[in-house]
C-alpha cells in the first residue's frame, strides 16, 4: 500500500509537534504579592516528597516547590536545604522564594537544583505530600548575612 507523501510530512508534523509540547518548559506564575513567597530566614520545616517536589512551612504559610528535573540528592548529606533567590532579587538583598527564573535549592555538598514554580497550599495538602516525604527536616539551614 502506497502511503501519500503529504499525508507521510503530516504524519511527522504532528509526531515532531507532540513531542515539542511534551518537553515544552512550563510557564512561570510566581506568586505575587511578594509578601506571599517563601520567606527563606523564616523556614522552620521541609519535605522531600520526591525527586521533583518539596514541602516548605514558613509558620502558618506552607507551599509546594517544584522542581524544574529530577534532583535526586536533595536533602542528602547533613541536614538543610540552602535556597537561592535569583541574581536580581539577592542583589536587592531580598531573600524570598517566589517561583522565579533563577531561583534554586541545594543541599549541602550538592549541586543547585533550579526551582520550577512556588505555590502556597493549605494545611491538608501540605500534611498529605509531607506524609509521603522521603527526607524531611525541622529548618532551612540557610545561610545568615553578614551586617
Amino acid at each position: 500500500m502506497k502511503v501519500p507523501v503529504s499525508a507521510l510530512l503530516l504524519s511527522l508534523l504532528v509526531t515532531a509537534a507532540a513531542a515539542s509540547a511534551a518537553t515544552a518548559p512550563q510557564a512561570r506564575t510566581p506568586i505575587k504579592p511578594i509578601g506571599d513567597c517563601i520567606r527563606i530566614d523564616q523556614i522552620n520545616e521541609w519535605h522531600i516528597v520526591d525527586n521533583r517536589t518539596a514541602t516548605v512551612r514558613t509558620g502558618p504559610k506552607r507551599y509546594r516547590v517544584n522542581l524544574q528535573s529530577d534532583c535526586p540528592r536533595l536533602g542528602l548529606g547533613p541536614a538543610g536545604l540552602i535556597f537561592r533567590p535569583n541574581p536580581s532579587n539577592q542583589a536587592l538583598g531580598d531573600s524570598r522564594i517566589c517561583g522565579e527564573v533563577g531561583e534554586t535549592v541545594r543541599s549541602h555538598e550538592q549541586p543547585p537544583c533550579a526551582i520550577q514554580s512556588v505555590q502556597i497550599i493549605d494545611k491538608a495538602e501540605f500534611d498529605r505530600l509531607s506524609a509521603k516525604a522521603r527526607r524531611s527536616g525541622s529548618a532551612a539551614d540557610q545561610p545568615t548575612r553578614k551586617p
